[in-house]
């Protein structure tokens, strides 16, 4: 993506954009855990973590803070903390930790499934369960990645509530709404949020090569747009530095782009 071809580092690609995206979600936490779940989020807390907020706290997704940033799939070579799964729910109770889920379905209202799909007494699949959702949504900073932007995952109505949106933390009372913070929404297509109309799902930009009308019709709800359609601004495009970073440092593997592929 790019009107210039010659020079590498002038073109980018989706996943790249994604994962500067995803940066951005983070950019702004200061020193907190940052618990990103897959590839393209693990990516992102990196990119974060090499540019915008160094102050960031990572792990190698099993037991151990690492003091330094290393590449996808990669051990840590400096080590400064050890976190073993049990400590985990101390950090998820304190609140000092942004979670990056996924999702298997979103609805209009932010809540998240990613327990089962159709009637809950007799469903069509079975999924990973609620596992860590609820309280991650109700303690925590809370992010979601979707891979692929389509009406089976942006629905009406989740058939299970996983992850709790606002309008439902609201309802449950003030345990349940006072550290609620659903925060991000990034897509392989977009970049939404829950500041629309009673916290509800809010399109706040489109990747460079989408259109509007494109997410539009990946959503199985309508969307809120602030304005009108042709106010939506375009995700910004990584810089030279991130694309160095992503492709020399972080994933000079070309992980990324099973995620997302290169010709998206």
């Amino acid at each position: 993506m790019s009107a210039s071809t010659s020079d590498p580092l002038a073109t980018f690609t989706r996943a790249e954009v994604c994962a500067a995206a995803i940066a951005d979600a983070f950019a702004d936490d200061g020193e907190l855990f940052a618990s990103p779940m897959g590839l393209l989020p693990t990516l992102g807390v990196r990119l974060a973590r090499l540019t915008s907020n160094p102050d960031l706290v990572i792990s190698d997704g099993e037991s151990l803070f690492l003091a330094g940033t290393p590449p996808l799939l990669a051990p840590g070579d400096v080590v400064e903390g050890w976190i073993p799964f049990r400590r985990v729910f101390d950090v998820v109770a304190w609140g000092r930790r942004h979670v990056m889920m996924g999702a298997t379905q979103v609805d209009r209202h932010g809540n998240q499934n990613i327990s089962a799909i159709g009637d809950f007494a007799r469903p069509t699949r079975q999924l990973l369960g609620s596992r860590g959702a609820p309280g991650n949504t109700v303690n925590n900073r809370t992010s979601y990645w979707v891979p692929r932007h389509s009406p089976r995952v942006f629905v009406e109505q989740v058939d299970v509530v996983s992850g709790v949106g606002p309008a439902r933390a609201r309802e449950a009372g003030p345990a349940a709404e006072r550290f609620h913070d659903v925060h991000r929404i990034v897509t392989d297509l977009a970049v939404l949020d829950l500041g629309g109309p009673g916290g509800t799902v809010r399109l706040c930009s489109v990747h460079p090569g989408v259109t509007v009308a494109d997410v539009h019709a990946a959503t199985g709800f309508e969307l809120v747009v602030d304005g009108s359609d042709a106010d939506v601004p375009h995700t910004r495009e990584p810089t030279v530095e991130e694309r160095v970073l992503v492709r020399e440092v972080l994933d000079p593997r070309g992980l990324r782009h099973r995620e997302v592929p290169a010709g998206a």
